[in-house]
């Protein structure tokens, strides 16, 4: 009886500049929007918010530049 090897698809799983540069922007958001919380400073707070819809708008517009993974590849 041969044994089969399973093929392997790799797939970046996120491994390019825009997934990057978005997580990089939200870790940021999140580290400043915790310090608001910490000193009690809401206007720092939201400005983490706001940082965080800005990753996230970043990412999608340096995904749609060509610097993203292809629609076909993110299965």
């Amino acid at each position: 009886m041969t044994q089969s090897t399973p093929s392997v698809v790799v797939h970046g799983h996120g491994n390019t500049p825009a997934a990057w540069a978005a997580v990089t922007i939200i870790m940021i958001a999140s580290i400043v929007g915790t310090l608001g919380v910490v000193v009690g400073n809401w206007v720092v707070f939201w400005v983490g918010i706001a940082l965080i819809v800005v990753g996230a708008i970043v990412g999608k517009v340096m995904q749609m530049m060509g610097l993203g993974q292809d629609a076909e590849h993110s299965h």
